[in-house]
């Protein structure tokens, strides 16, 4: 990866653009409850980061350079509103589960016109190529 300190970013940029499975999972119980200390909050996702997933995108499904900075400008749009979301919002909290939900619907629905439904499917069957592509120095 070209900048190793990204990969927390990469991590929350493509769960965002991933559907965040995460949020569909049913717990089969309540959690256990441990005494822990607070975990620190999360470092604000760099804007870079949608810089890199936009053009690992354009790479991967060959966007035109219009479709890449509509996409960018989104991804940006994202990271933005994902970061304010953590920052108003407790970690493991589900006001911010929520949130992130939210943000992520609205960005897969503003992706998905933009690359329009066949070019949009190609991505969501391509996701771990365009990771791979991001991972290259």
């Amino acid at each position: 990866m070209r900048f190793p300190a990204l990969r927390p970013l990469l991590a929350a940029v493509l769960l965002l653009a991933s559907s965040c499975s995460v949020f569909h999972k049913r717990a089969k119980g309540p959690a256990p409850v441990t005494e822990a200390a607070a975990a620190p909050a999360a470092a604000p996702t760099p804007v870079t980061a949608a810089r890199d997933l936009a053009d690992a995108m354009a790479t991967v499904l060959k966007l035109t350079p219009e479709q890449t900075g509509r996409i960018r400008t989104v991804l940006n749009g994202t990271v933005e509103q994902v970061n304010a979301a953590r920052a108003q919002h407790p970690a493991q909290s589900p006001e911010l589960a929520a949130a992130l939900k939210r943000i992520n619907v609205t960005s897969q629905t503003q992706l998905q016109q933009i690359m329009g439904p066949a070019k949009y499917r190609d991505f969501k069957a391509k996701q771990a190529q365009v990771q791979a592509e991001m991972a290259r120095p």
